[in-house]
């Protein structure tokens, strides 16, 4: 019976440490940060681009002035000279299917459940063209503006470009929506509950230079927080 209560003791102990470094790495993963580049930051009398990050809720938008991306050679600039007309290109990234699909939401909570669960999910980033100015339709508490610098820009819409699947060197159309002129092209990275849309902002924003916590960026509001610590980086209107 001794001999029984030193291994449960041990077993006990054994479960204890296991369960500790567990808790370690979750909480290590939660406050995980990935540094922004500062060298991206504009320079003194630089010229810069201006860019919002547009929040509806739960979702988080970029919004790209249309000759920032149609300006550019190689894919992603080809993808945006062909949208529609619009000063504005909205930028995002989802699902291939629960993404596009605007069906009321009562309706797609199996398939909700698809998109988080399942693995190999199909994505898709949106170019959306918008005749609208963000600042008139997003307010402040939903809209962080920033102001890039050239190098911060070109890091970042390479950073959507590689997020891209190419077939011959062109991005392909996955789905669209009838009467829309927003554009979903195929990409490469798989939609799931470790790597949701925010997240991919995140990456995204990351890549211009912020300073962001890449677990933790599941919310929308988390990554509006980010854009928020880089005073460096914020335009007049933020």
């Amino acid at each position: 019976m001794k001999r029984r209560g030193r291994h449960s003791r041990t077993g006990g102990a054994l479960a204890r440490g296991v369960m500790a470094v567990a808790l370690g790495v979750v909480a290590a993963l939660w406050t995980w940060t990935a540094a922004g580049d500062a060298s991206l930051a504009p320079r003194p009398g630089e010229a810069t681009t201006q860019i919002h990050l547009l929040n509806n809720g739960f979702h988080t938008d970029l919004a790209v002035p249309r000759a920032a991306l149609t300006q550019r050679p190689g894919p992603l600039g080809e993808a945006a000279r062909s949208l529609a007309a619009g000063d504005w290109i909205l930028i995002g990234w989802g699902d291939a299917k629960f993404y596009v699909d605007q069906s009321p939401m009562e309706g797609r909570l199996l398939d909700g459940g698809r998109a988080f669960f399942m693995p190999g999910n199909r994505s898709v980033i949106m170019l959306d063209p918008d005749q609208t100015d963000p600042t008139t339709r997003f307010d402040p508490a939903n809209r962080n503006t920033l102001a890039l610098s050239p190098r911060a820009l070109t890091r970042m819409l390479d950073h959507v470009e590689a997020s891209l699947e190419l077939t011959d060197g062109t991005a392909r159309i996955a789905a669209s929506r009838p009467g829309d002129d927003a554009r979903f092209y195929a990409s490469h990275e798989h939609f799931w509950i470790g790597h949701l849309c925010n997240n991919w902002s995140a990456g995204v924003l990351n890549a211009a230079g912020v300073t962001v916590r890449p677990l933790r960026s599941v919310t929308a509001g988390e990554v509006m927080n980010a854009t928020r610590a880089r005073l460096d980086l914020k335009g007049p209107e933020a």
